[in-house]
């Protein structure tokens, strides 16, 4: 495991280079990282006021000021988990009314999209007051370019092994009264420095452990079951070494939080998944998700959905499909010869294993037994894949579909993850 390790921390360089510090007692170095950008920092914090939080804001204050960095204001608290607009507007409010050169956010994925989104409505809320205007693929860069204005950098201190905001091109923020997930698609949003010190992972609890994990397997599962032939080579390696360090380690760190080398796979794995959705995109299991945002959270859905979208897959990806299996039968999660089975037989033998880890740390596997599911949330989902700005996880799909086709489609994969029931998925 020490050679995985360190094939990840290898990638990881090759991907961000120095912009990026990671590992094990890195928090203090937050301060280097942020001078290098702006000397006036706006700082926002998850766990303000929380006592398991206080220790790593002293090492944040601490750390800036070693650098020289002085605090626009007082801590600002984030977002609440899937970053409502609420929270985007009233931060976008902050940064204007603290006037700091370098934002600096310490926190997990939803405090770090929703700072994602605010620093871009605060350069350009004037022109563009309806956030509607924001999501998509591009349309804050192409705004900004029209404007002729920048965005003021942003430092992402990552707390939790999930969805690696701190590195990617994506800000989630979701639409509470519409109970519905949009999506920010645009380099311009990239957080220019990042930090994650995988030991603030162990205040994790166990549920969200599993959520963060199990997120971080859905980045590097969807982008590699979707990747076009000429983006493979370069995704396997990343892709398939995300799920190997997150899967064989999932149950040590959801038993004992306080095992470091779990630990450090998980940051490793989620990492490499924030690395994977750069290369390419998620697909069925992240846009299915975005409607289940009032019953599940994030990586929990994605974890329930990815099996069911595994079986509709499998036929068109078999190779995919059987080298994700190996993994987890590596792991102890099946027992099946994988290679003697091909194209649906395949995917289904896959997606079990895919339920057994799940089963096996205390996730649902079917939406019928959330609370508060509804076939409401069904058609949400599929009114959603035809929406024009999340039509990029159609075209992300390995079988991909049209607006036309997803209710014949998607329907089905909808429904067997309501009921458990593979057999009524249908193949194209």
């Amino acid at each position: 495991m020490k050679e995985k390790k360190q094939e990840a921390r290898d990638l990881i360089r090759a991907f961000k280079g120095a912009d990026y510090v990671h590992g094990l007692n890195c928090l203090d170095r937050l301060g280097e990282q942020t001078a290098a950008l702006g000397r006036r920092a706006l700082v926002i914090v998850d766990g303000l006021g929380d006592d398991w939080a206080a220790p790593i804001h002293e090492t944040v204050r601490a750390s800036l000021s070693s650098a020289s960095v002085a605090t626009a204001g007082e801590l600002v608290a984030g977002a609440a988990p899937n970053a409502p607009r609420e929270d985007v507007l009233r931060l976008a409010q902050t940064i204007a009314r603290q006037d700091p050169d370098v934002v600096v956010v310490v926190g997990g994925g939803s405090s770090i999209d929703a700072a994602k989104a605010a620093v871009a409505y605060h350069a350009l809320g004037d022109r563009h007051p309806d956030l509607m205007d924001y999501f998509g693929v591009g349309q804050v860069s192409a705004m900004l370019t029209a404007a002729g204005r920048r965005l003021l950098p942003v430092v992402a201190v990552q707390l939790a092994a999930s969805s690696a905001a701190h590195l990617t091109k994506y800000s989630n923020i979701t639409y509470q009264e519409l109970g519905q997930k949009l999506l920010i698609v645009d380099e311009a949003v990239v957080p220019p420095k990042a930090l994650f010190d995988y030991k603030t992972t162990c205040s994790m609890p166990p549920g969200f452990t599993m959520d963060g994990g199990l997120d971080g397997v859905a980045h590097c599962l969807e982008v590699f079951f979707g990747a076009p032939s000429g983006q493979l080579d370069r995704v396997r390696p990343v892709s398939l070494l995300g799920i190997d360090l997150i899967v064989s380690h999932l149950d040590r760190a959801c038993r004992d939080g306080d095992d470091l080398e779990a630990r450090e796979a998980l940051g490793l794995g989620t990492d490499l998944g924030g690395y994977a959705i750069m290369i390419g995109g998620t697909n069925g299991a992240h846009l299915t998700s975005f409607s289940l945002v009032d019953v599940l959270s994030h990586g929990r859905a994605c974890a329930m959905m990815n099996p069911y979208y595994t079986v509709f897959f499998s036929p068109a990806i078999e190779p995919r499909v059987r080298d994700v299996g190996a993994i987890y039968r590596a792991a102890g999660y099946t027992n099946a010869d994988l290679d003697r089975l091909h194209g649906r037989d395949l995917g289904l033998a896959v997606a079990e294993a895919m339920r057994n880890l799940s089963e096996s740390i205390g996730f649902p596997t079917r939406l019928a037994d959330v609370p508060g599911f509804t076939d409401g949330h069904i058609d949400r989902a599929l009114a959603a894949a035809k929406n024009p700005k999340l039509a990029s996880k159609l075209q992300n799909m390995p079988v991909p579909l049209s607006a036309e086709t997803v209710d014949e489609f998607m329907g089905p994969v909808l429904e067997a993850a309501k009921t458990g029931d593979f057999s009524i998925i249908k193949n194209m």
